[in-house]
């Protein structure tokens, strides 16, 4: 009779296991998105009691498309030609928004948003074949905790160490800063940062170097969920639900901790030619209070869609060429700078970027003293497709 029990309780499990292996066999049949041949690209999603279906993604003008649905109740979008690049969609379902692609398991996650991702490519060094993984050699990614004594705590940093890197020799360093409601995981997994060097390291148009990237939340050890204040729900500002106590000190007077832990145990040419720093946003912020407050520690300065401020009594409503006026120390603070002689300042905004006019602003004080930089001007807002172009074209500008 025992032995009758097991045999049943074991059929039931395999028929079970039967059932479930073949659902998932019917959703890997339904394949979305397939890149076809022509560039175009088709999003399929089997949804047989839908209403209303859309894909929403950041390659439609309008932002959303509506489906059709065809036979067997998938229904089915195809957009036009594509250029190389990579892209985000979600579908909304009779109403619900932001919903995955079942057939899509490539996500990504920026702050609390996750969307599926494809990359399309027409040719070897292109944006799309820039951002995937290609057959060449490979640097290693690390998640690194390290002590900032500024900030009074254990902190979490990746880094990037380029092929290579292993068989001896220094190397210069590029330090990698995200953008409010970033985390340490944001230029490796939404920027692409690893197959960027990667690919532009393989055709020669880039230095071997090691790429730093932090946390710039001076009040957060880590990402969300990744340190001891748990499972909290991340914000735009980076504190969410969690860490509500204020940093003790902020992203630009700690940094040096990352430069000191970085030169002290990795092999890294010390002096000002061989370190770079470059962020996004916040990260562009922070890039630029640390040019004026440390003008000899690196000779390269990259500021992308940068949110600009001077740091005292911050109000991101007041035009920045007000704070400038205001400020009684950043005329000697440029000064500085510029006489240091940097090699590179460079500075990469898009058209319709909210934060465009400050850098309008910027600009037109240092050109007003003669301060030489380098400007570069894309089609688009504040979004990661800038981000991305413009760290491919800084990295291929360091260390000459």
């Amino acid at each position: 009779m025992k032995k009758t029990i097991i045999t049943i309780a074991l059929a039931c499990l395999c028929c079970m296991a039967s059932q479930a292996q073949e659902r998932l066999f019917d959703r890997v049949n339904v394949k979305s998105p397939v890149v076809n041949g022509d560039g175009t690209v088709t999003f399929n999603l089997f949804a047989p009691k839908a209403v209303k279906v859309e894909v929403a993604g950041d390659f439609l003008e309008s932002g959303v498309a509506q489906m059709k649905e065809g036979q067997n109740g998938v229904w089915t979008y195809t957009t036009g030609k594509l250029a190389p690049e990579m892209y985000s969609y979600t579908f909304n379902i009779d109403g619900m928004t932001g919903v995955k692609d079942p057939a899509n398991i490539y996500v990504n996650r920026d702050i609390m948003s996750y969307t599926n991702i494809f990359i399309v490519s027409e040719q070897k060094g292109d944006k799309g074949d820039l951002y995937r993984v290609n057959e060449v050699p490979h640097g290693n990614l690390s998640k690194v905790w390290y002590n900032s004594p500024t900030l009074k705590m254990n902190r979490r940093m990746t880094i990037y160490t380029p092929p290579g890197y292993d068989k001896g020799g220094k190397f210069p360093v590029l330090y990698l800063l995200h953008g409010a409601g970033g985390d340490e995981n944001a230029w490796s997994e939404l920027g692409r940062a690893a197959q960027i060097l990667d690919n532009l390291i393989a055709l020669g148009k880039a230095k071997p170097m090691i790429v730093v990237m932090p946390n710039g939340n001076p009040n957060c050890q880590a990402a969300p969920g990744e340190w001891s204040w748990g499972m909290y729900q991340p914000s735009f500002g980076g504190g969410g639900e969690g860490p509500t106590q204020p940093a003790v000190a902020t992203m630009e007077a700690s940094f040096m901790d990352i430069v000191d832990y970085v030169d002290k145990n990795y092999h890294t040419l010390k002096d000002r030619a061989y370190r770079a720093v470059c962020g996004l946003s916040m990260g562009g912020g922070h890039t630029f209070g640390i040019s004026l407050t440390y003008p000899t520690k690196f000779d390269y300065y990259g500021l992308f869609s940068a949110g600009l401020h001077l740091g005292k009594n911050f109000n991101m409503r007041e035009p920045f060429a007000e704070q400038i006026k205001k400020d009684p120390d950043f005329e000697q603070q440029s000064a500085r700078l510029f006489a240091s002689k940097p090699k590179l300042y460079w500075m990469g905004m898009g058209k319709t970027d909210f934060l465009y006019q400050s850098t309008v602003d910027l600009r037109n004080y240092w050109d007003s003293k003669g301060y030489q930089y380098e400007y570069v001007e894309t089609d688009g807002g504040h979004i990661w497709r800038n981000w991305r172009i413009y760290l491919t074209m800084f990295a291929q500008k360091l260390f000459k």
